[in-house]
Formats: C-alpha cells, sequence, structure tokens
C-alpha cells in the first residue's frame, strides 16, 4: 500500500514538473486581431503585422515557442481597453499584452475588481458572461511611438507641412469626437474652425474621400495610414512628413507578478533598438516606425496643449 501510494505521488510531481516545463517553454502574447498593421488576424489564417514579427524575435531570444491569443477589442462607450487587457493577463490567457500605450490613465490600479473579458479567438458562450478578478498592471520599456499624421490628397498643391498651422487655407476633413478633431478645432483659437469638415467615423470613409478630392487633408494615427496604403497600393494619397509632436509610445504590459518576465524582455528590446532591428521589422511590416521617445509615460499632455489652443 504505501509503495502504491509512494508511486502515485511520484507520478503526480513528475507530472507537475512536466506541466511546468511546458508552460515555461512557451510565451503567450495577446494581439489585436484588428489593428493593421501592427497585428491582424483572420480566423483560419496565420496572423501578420509588426507586433507578430516582434513577439517571434522576442520568444526566440527566449527560447520559447510563441503562442498568441488573438482578441477583439470593440471602440464602444462601455468598453475599456484598460480593463480588458487586465482580464486577458489575470484571465491567464497571455503573460504579456503587445502595442499597449503606455499612459499614466492606462496604468492607474484599476478602480473596479472585476471585468469581462474581451471577444477572444476560442471564447465560449461562459466566457462571454464571467467577470475575471482583476490584478495590476506593469509596463515594459517601450519599442515605438505612435502619433498623429498630416496626410495629403491629390487634389492638395504641395507644400510643405512643418507645424498645424500650415494646413491653413486647405479643405480639411476630420472625424468628430476624435483627438484629431480636438486639436485642429482648438488650434490658435479656432483659427481652422472654417476650413474643417466633420465626418462621421463610423459611416463616412475618410481616406476614400480624402483620394476622391473632396477634400485637401486631413489629420489621423499614423499606423491607419500604413494600413491603408497596404490595401490601397496604388493610393494617390501622400504622407506629408510632418507627425504631432505628442503621441504615445506603445510597448508590453503584463501583470505585477511579471517582474522577471518585464526585465528579460526590456533586455532583448533594448538590443533590438540598438541594433535597428526595430525598425527592420517595421518595415518588414509595412509600418512607418517612429523610435520611442520622452515622456515615456503619456500624463496629460493632450489637454494641456487643448485648453492652451493646440500651440
Amino acid at each position: 500500500m504505501h509503495r502504491l501510494v509512494y508511486c502515485a505521488a511520484a507520478f503526480m510531481m513528475l507530472t507537475a514538473s512536466t506541466a511546468a516545463k511546458a508552460t515555461d517553454d512557451v510565451l503567450r502574447l495577446c494581439l489585436d486581431e484588428n489593428l493593421p498593421p501592427l497585428s491582424l488576424h483572420h480566423r483560419g489564417k496565420p496572423g501578420s503585422g509588426f507586433d507578430v514579427l516582434l513577439g517571434k524575435a522576442i520568444a526566440d531570444r527566449l527560447g520559447r515557442k510563441l503562442e498568441i491569443q488573438w482578441f477583439e477589442s470593440k471602440l464602444d462607450e462601455d468598453s475599456s481597453p484598460a480593463l480588458e487587457a487586465n482580464a486577458l493577463l489575470s484571465d491567464g490567457r497571455c503573460s504579456l499584452l503587445g502595442s499597449y500605450p503606455l499612459t499614466q490613465d492606462g496604468l492607474v490600479a484599476p478602480g473596479v475588481k472585476t471585468a469581462k473579458l474581451p471577444d477572444f479567438d476560442g471564447a465560449t458562450r461562459d466566457d462571454r458572461r464571467r467577470r475575471v478578478a482583476l490584478d495590476k498592471l506593469m509596463p515594459s520599456r517601450p519599442y515605438l511611438f505612435s502619433s498623429l499624421t498630416v496626410v495629403l490628397g491629390p487634389a492638395a498643391k504641395p507644400r510643405r507641412i512643418s507645424d498645424i498651422g500650415d494646413l491653413a487655407g486647405l479643405r480639411l476633413a476630420i472625424e468628430s469626437g476624435t483627438l484629431a478633431d480636438a486639436i485642429l478645432m482648438t488650434f490658435d483659437k479656432g483659427r481652422l474652425i472654417d476650413d474643417i469638415t466633420h465626418l462621421i467615423p463610423t459611416r463616412d470613409d475618410l481616406l476614400g474621400a480624402l483620394e476622391q478630392g473632396k477634400f485637401e487633408a486631413t489629420l489621423l494615427d499614423g499606423r491607419r495610414f500604413d494600413a491603408y496604403r497596404a490595401a490601397h497600393p496604388d493610393s494617390k494619397l501622400v504622407a506629408s512628413g510632418y507627425n504631432y509632436p505628442i503621441g504615445a509610445n506603445r510597448g508590453y504590459v503584463a501583470l505585477s507578478g511579471s517582474a522577471e518576465l518585464l526585465a528579460a524582455v526590456n533586455k532583448i528590446l533594448a538590443d533590438l533598438e540598438g541594433s535597428g532591428e526595430l525598425a527592420k521589422l517595421a518595415g518588414t511590416a509595412g509600418l512607418t516606425y517612429l523610435p520611442p521617445r520622452e515622456p515615456i509615460i503619456l500624463g496629460d499632455a493632450f489637454q494641456k496643449i487643448i485648453r492652451s489652443g493646440a500651440r
């Protein structure tokens, strides 16, 4: 009897050890399924994008196999990217979540104890109903900078754009309720207001209207313009070369107990940035790469700019 108990205990210890080793051999990464060219995934097809390439590079250097947990982030009044990221990590869906905007608001301790999971690949009906107990998010070092850029349409006469004020006199289109809308509307106490036409984000095709010559310029997320150019290789839209100076760095977030993993990932990111590999990966993915910049964690800079007239 004692021998049987000993054998059973030994088997359980071996099984637990094997399971732990299997977990150690895998780097699980959560990525947004519709954020090209950062990350893109259609069910039944391999994922693509800068974050996929970067995740593979990091996993290789850690000696692990990369597994991606794809999720869908819905932009509506009831969603919170910070709570969704926290829920995915706290539920053990992944150990890192990529391309997270490093802002003070997005890294504060959650004001609620639980949150619902976003829709994710493989989710069951019960997954969509239950709530997950939350932890605290910890950021990695940033690996790229995201900002707004001015895009010019074929109807615009060639001109140099080095400041928002250089848009004066152009027929501008902007999506209502966006940060770009607030910046342009408040610039220099409303100097551009008469040049601006507002479009509805979920209904109107901003870049399509610009392509057709209905407007001459817009201000939007540089990542989004990269995605448009990839989908429309014959597009006549051009990047002005001007990027709004204030934006948010992107990096990974993990849970508060993942200091060892974050330290290892930070070292790899520093090496990749120093060698120029981050820029190369971005080029392969069709992403205009802007290196991280200060401040590492964005505070209320946008609110200050808007209150002072976007100067």
